[in-house]
C-alpha cells in the first residue's frame, strides 16, 4: 500500500493557485472602486449640514487646511488677521484642487494658474466663476463648516 503525501504540491497545482489568486485580486481591484463610487461617503455632511473641520489651535494665521465635505473637498483658510473662511476646494475651471498661497494671501489653482481672493471671487486666470463660499462657525475650540443658507 503506497502512502500518498497529502502535503505534496505539484507545479501544476501551484500554478493554478497563483493564477486563480491573481484573477481574484484583479476582480477586487475592479469591483472595490465601483462600490466606493456608488456608496455614500462616510464623511458626508451631518443631518445639520455641518462638518467639524479642526480645532482653532490647529490652524495658524495665514494658513489653510483641506477637509472632506460631502463627496468633495473644501478648504478652510485662516487669514493673516485671524478670520476663518471656508470654500469649495474645487476650481471652477477644470475641477483641480485649489491651494492657499501664503505668499499671495489668496487661493490658487496650480493647473492653469487661476487665482481667487479670500471672498472666493476669481481674480486672475481662466476660472469662469467664483468659488462657493461656506459658512464657518467656531464653537469653543471646534471649527464647523456648513453650506450657506
Amino acid at each position: 500500500m503506497a502512502s500518498e503525501n497529502i502535503f505534496s504540491v505539484t507545479r501544476r497545482k501551484l500554478f493554478d493557485f497563483v493564477l486563480g489568486g491573481g484573477f481574484l485580486v484583479l476582480a477586487g481591484a475592479i469591483v472595490y472602486p465601483a462600490f466606493r463610487f456608488l456608496l455614500p461617503s462616510k464623511f458626508a455632511s451631518t443631518s445639520e449640514g455641518s462638518v467639524r473641520v479642526a480645532k482653532t489651535s490647529e490652524i495658524k494665521p495665514n494658513s489653510a487646511k483641506h477637509f472632506r465635505f460631502g463627496s468633495g473637498i473644501g478648504v478652510l483658510v485662516r487669514t493673516a488677521s485671524g478670520e476663518f473662511r471656508a470654500f469649495d476646494g474645487t476650481c471652477t475651471h477644470l475641477s483641480c484642487t485649489v491651494q492657499y498661497r501664503k505668499d499671495l494671501e489668496h487661493l490658487w489653482c496650480a493647473c492653469h494658474n487661476g487665482h481667487f481672493d479670500l471672498v472666493g471671487r476669481n481674480i486672475q486666470g481662466p476660472p469662469p466663476k467664483p468659488l462657493q463660499q461656506y459658512e464657518v462657525k467656531v464653537r469653543g475650540e471646534e471649527i464647523f463648516v456648513s453650506r450657506k443658507a
